[in-house]
């Protein structure tokens, strides 16, 4: 594997795939890489050749009250993980590589970033926007990978890369958990035991939540009321959103006539963590399908 540091470099190495008609897959990442981008990096090697994982701490998209100086890194540690999960190259660049001297560029994807994550953390959504599109620019993917976890930025880069034309399809990849239902995340990292305890009641909140759809709860209210409930009994849990969307749009849904996210995020100490259900409605016969 090839530790790549500077932007020159990668697209060299990106035109060079492209012109030996090779189909390129891009992980992008922020390191402290777990479990759930490792799954990343195994569709990724399913579907590409070359893989590419890229590691960017993007200053951009934390906030001035937010972690960026405590962001965890550790990039021997991830070097070794990606080395393991036999990754052609790491792409691992300088702020002052991404962000020259000068640069006065952003991205923003109006209506679908203004609400819950964008509305929580302003001006995290276009940080994002911008450091993705500036790295599909250099590597020119032909896949890239991206969580469910995040769901809300997974619906902002497949809208950018379909409103700004790019070449490079947006695969979204599913949710891994931890054995009690935890989403994996690299904030996960800062809970005490208590917290870490604790975070497992969002999971329980979802699985409250699809336990009354399957038994034919189709008012979101109801839905978003019974997680409310859950997520009250566990005191260390602080809620910041519990809401049911609609999974194109991310307006709220009143009722499950259409593919919906149920979404929520809350904070355990000075952690703050998110996790979402998927709902899928069939074409025919209304049955329903959540998944976690």
């Amino acid at each position: 594997m090839e530790a790549i540091h500077t932007v020159e470099w990668m697209k060299q190495v990106a035109r060079q795939a492209r012109a030996e008609g090779r189909l390129t897959g891009l992980v992008p990442t922020m390191g402290a890489l777990h479990a759930g981008h490792l799954s990343l990096i195994e569709a990724a090697r399913r579907d590409s050749s070359p893989v590419i994982v890229s590691i960017f701490v993007n200053p951009k998209q934390f906030g001035p009250s937010e972690d960026y100086k405590k962001y965890p890194r550790d990039f021997e540690s991830d070097r070794r993980k990606v080395e393991d999960a036999s990754v052609d190259f790491l792409f691992a660049p300088s702020v002052e590589e991404i962000y020259p001297p000068g640069f006065r560029t952003s991205v923003n994807v109006e209506g679908l970033a203004d609400r819950l994550e964008g509305k929580t953390r302003p001006g995290h959504f276009r940080g994002v926007a911008t450091v993705v599109l500036k790295l599909l620019e250099i590597v020119d993917p032909r896949f890239a990978y991206f969580g469910r976890k995040d769901a809300q930025q997974a619906r902002i880069i497949r809208q950018m890369a379909a409103d700004l034309a790019l070449d490079s399809e947006i695969v979204v990849c599913p949710i891994v958990r931890e054995p009690d239902g935890l989403a994996l995340s690299s904030r996960n990292r800062y809970l005490t035991p208590a917290e870490r305890k604790a975070a497992g009641v969002l999971h329980r909140a979802l699985s409250r939540a699809r336990l009354a759809i399957e038994e034919g709860e189709r008012d979101t209210m109801r839905i978003v009321s019974a997680m409310r409930r859950e997520l009250a009994e566990e005191p260390l849990a602080s809620i910041d959103y519990v809401e049911v969307v609609d999974a194109d749009s991310f307006e709220p849904a009143a009722r499950l006539a259409r593919p919906c996210l149920v979404l929520l995020a809350a904070r355990f100490g000075g952690t703050r963590l998110i996790d979402n259900m998927q709902v899928d409605l069939a074409e025919s016969g209304g049955s329903i399908t959540c998944t976690l």
